[in-house]
């Protein structure tokens, strides 16, 4: 009971616009009051679960997302994509998945890919024939790639509340987000040839400008390389990649591609810390809320409810399935994450689903929560990038979410093979 009325409480807060701090914040003064926890003891907890080294890779994750976004980076990735998949009007769309993709693989976040690929690529793809709205619909599902595509800030937390290895988490989205690519590209595909085909622009692709593109963009297209390859290879922790990751954007923005300056690298320094504050204090007030939920056996109490209605394994996935989409619709990632995550984890072992392959399912259930309204903070965000009303984007959010994030969260859930292959190849399970 006391749970439910947490979780009423922090959705309640949410939908009155209560700042989302602020609404972690009455969670955990619902829980002490219901539970009768001395305060004092809870959050000495909620400090020392924050006091942990991988976190500090967030700050620097997050500011070498915004130092990309400031630098051009951002820019000249499209520009590559562009040249490599092609001008016509089923390439534009492609280029816009596979930007996003590739700067999700960078900045880890789905924020900084709809501001840079967005504002970007908006215009010449209502020139290519796409309506604004439909444009906006694919871009607020693309970005959300940046939180499977490594490295996540989403994983990162995911990670740290359930006590899983970041790598492995990593290596868990990396099928789920190509999954996700494939059938956006082709879904991007058929909705093109309903409106009428790429037959009035096919432009030549030219060797040589598909060269000059991939060489303006490859100090950009080496930092995924850089973290990934030296996390995997054994050179360097998540932590140390995030940090080699933000010496080398610094100099590749200012030095090589000549857009950072001082006044953009202390506005991206502010910006990294507004929102890394925001993401820490509610993770303070989530490892509160985790305390109390396991000192009161609500884990344990779940899953006895959700086995007692659902016989069937299948059937408490799909529950699952379920709830991550319905709280998705009205929390952000980050929220879900916190909250959920450390829940429902006991009731996924329970049925055996290995923690690593639950981490996959967070993330597409995220990607499908972000774009769903009421709340939808990422398709309202991409709606402020395209000018565009969230009326008119609902009904192609909605395909994209019936046609290529759903049917991805479902093989996701329900083939562990997809999600586990890469971390047990690598020797993480």
């Amino acid at each position: 009971m006391g749970a439910l009325l947490a979780i009423a409480v922090v959705i309640v807060c949410m939908l009155i616009g209560v700042p989302v701090v602020f609404s972690f914040a009455a969670m955990t003064l619902a829980l002490v009051i219901f539970y009768d926890v001395s305060l004092s003891f809870v959050m000495t907890t909620g400090f020392w679960s924050i006091n942990s080294m991988i976190l500090v890779a967030l700050p620097l994750f997050i500011m070498t997302g915004y130092l990309m976004q400031a630098g051009g980076m951002a820019a000249r990735l499209v520009r590559f994509v562009e040249e490599l998949v092609g001008r016509s009007r089923s390439g534009m769309g492609s280029s816009m998945v596979i930007a996003c993709g590739i700067f999700g693989a960078i900045s880890g976040t789905a924020s900084a890919a709809v501001a840079s690929i967005g504002t970007i690529m908006t215009d010449p793809m209502e020139e290519h024939g796409y309506d604004r709205s439909y444009t906006c619909a694919l871009l607020g599902i693309s970005s959300l790639l940046g939180l499977l595509i490594p490295p996540s800030i989403t994983m990162i937390l995911y990670a740290v509340v359930t006590q899983q290895s970041v790598a492995a988490c990593f290596l868990a989205t990396i099928g789920p987000g190509l999954l996700l690519i494939i059938a956006l590209i082709m879904l991007n595909k058929f909705n093109v040839r309903r409106m009428g085909g790429d037959a009035e622009d096919k432009p030549q692709r030219s060797l040589a400008a598909i060269s000059r593109a991939g060489w303006q963009a490859l100090p950009a297209l080496l930092i995924p390389f850089l973290i990934l390859g030296g996390i995997y290879g054994g050179v360097f922790t998540p932590t140390e990649a995030a940090a080699i990751s933000v010496v080398y954007a610094i100099p590749v923005g200012w030095f090589v591609y000549r857009e950072l300056d001082a006044r953009k690298v202390a506005r991206a320094l502010i910006d990294a810390a507004t929102t890394t504050g925001v993401i820490m204090i509610i993770l303070v007030f989530s490892f509160v809320a985790s305390r109390i939920f396991t000192l009161e056996r609500i884990p344990q109490e779940l899953t006895a409810l959700l086995m007692d209605s659902f016989q069937n394994k299948y059937l408490v996935l799909l529950a699952v399935n379920i709830l991550l989409i319905m709280l998705g619709m009205i929390m952000d990632d980050v929220s879900v994450v916190a909250i959920v995550s450390p829940l429902l984890l006991p009731v996924m072992q329970s049925i055996g689903i290995d923690p690593i392959q639950f981490a996959a399912i967070v993330g597409t259930s995220v990607v499908i929560g972000c774009n769903s309204p009421p709340m939808a903070p990422i398709l309202y965000m991409s709606c402020r990038v395209c000018d565009v009303g969230i009326t008119k984007v609902t009904r192609p959010a909605l395909g994209f979410i019936a046609f290529a994030a759903l049917p991805v969260m479902l093989v996701t859930t329900y083939w562990p093979d997809l999600s586990l292959f890469l971390p047990r190849y690598f020797g993480y399970m």
